[in-house]
């Protein structure tokens, strides 16, 4: 098995990748430690301690003294390992008056850094926010940070942002143009599924920024986004392509929802029903 330091730094930032993109989100042990034999030589202490123990006399006068009560033992806590977070009702008050007190998009990504009540952010590396120009009018929603996002502190990096970055041009768009953000702040540990109290946690956010952009057409990418925004738990290929209006905040706002570019990268051939929807979204913003 090779060390640490028999390779290069370009291999060593490789594997560093591969494990961040994996879920491994901190290392527990400097070496390898053999667990079971611990357990056995911690099994023979025991044996040895009882086979010392003074052997009492079965016709000595029981003692008037209670034995002391067994320990428990109490499960190891790692140096450094941050403690979760219990989403409930109150996380879920604090994160709307977090939001409707921001008056303006800095204003809302600064308490969003602040917030503490979602336990998300405890294993992600960054708060990702909104960027681009919100007076466009034109924002896409994608379905949470993945693990380039989380890394690189922006909403679709990587290769499914690059891939973005050329279905945008095909329509003449660039993301310096348009407003780009995701439904959660904060990548879930292995790119899973945020659960429904995570969302609802997150959801005074999101529509605390469609509030706040006031656009005027919504491009929603992936499962997770159409199915947050358009209430239904059919797959995008049942959502995709259809104009809806959404509620957010106050505001109504038409929207459509297409196959995210991780999904385009997985199952290329989806990418003609992609093109499909990007040129009904371009006829659209054409009359803005």
């Amino acid at each position: 098995m090779s060390s640490a330091n028999d390779l290069s730094a370009g291999q060593l930032s490789a594997l560093l990748h591969f494990y961040a993109d994996a879920g491994v989100e901190w290392m527990l042990e400097e070496e390898a430690v053999d667990r079971f034999a611990e357990f056995d030589a911690l099994k023979s202490a025991r044996r040895s301690a009882s086979a010392a123990a003074p052997q009492v006399d079965n016709q000595q006068a029981p003692s008037r003294t209670s034995p002391a009560p067994r320990q428990t033992p109490q499960p190891e806590r790692v140096p450094g390992m941050p403690q979760p977070a219990i989403p409930d009702g109150e996380a879920v008050q604090q994160a709307r008056f977090a939001a409707e007190t921001a008056r303006s998009l800095t204003e809302l990504k600064t308490a969003i850094e602040a917030f503490e009540g979602c336990n998300l952010k405890r294993s992600a590396r960054s708060t990702i926010f909104a960027s681009g120009d919100a007076s466009s009018r034109i924002m896409l929603i994608g379905s949470g940070p993945g693990a380039d996002d989380d890394r690189d502190g922006a909403p679709f990096a990587g290769r499914p942002g690059q891939l973005l970055d050329k279905m945008l041009a095909a329509i003449g768009l660039d993301r310096a143009q348009i407003l780009l953000t995701q439904v959660i702040p904060w990548r879930p540990p292995g790119n899973r599924v945020a659960s429904s109290v995570e969302m609802e946690i997150c959801r005074p956010f999101i529509e605390r920024q469609i509030a706040l952009a006031e656009p005027k057409v919504i491009l929603l990418l992936g499962n997770f986004a159409a199915r947050v925004f358009l209430g239904e738990n059919d797959t995008i290929h049942g959502l995709r392509g259809q104009w809806r209006e959404i509620a957010a905040g106050g505001h109504i706002v038409p929207a459509i929802a297409t196959l995210h570019p991780q999904d385009l990268l997985t199952a290329p051939i989806n990418k003609r029903l992609a093109w499909n929807d990007l040129l009904e979204f371009k006829r659209r913003i054409a009359d803005l």
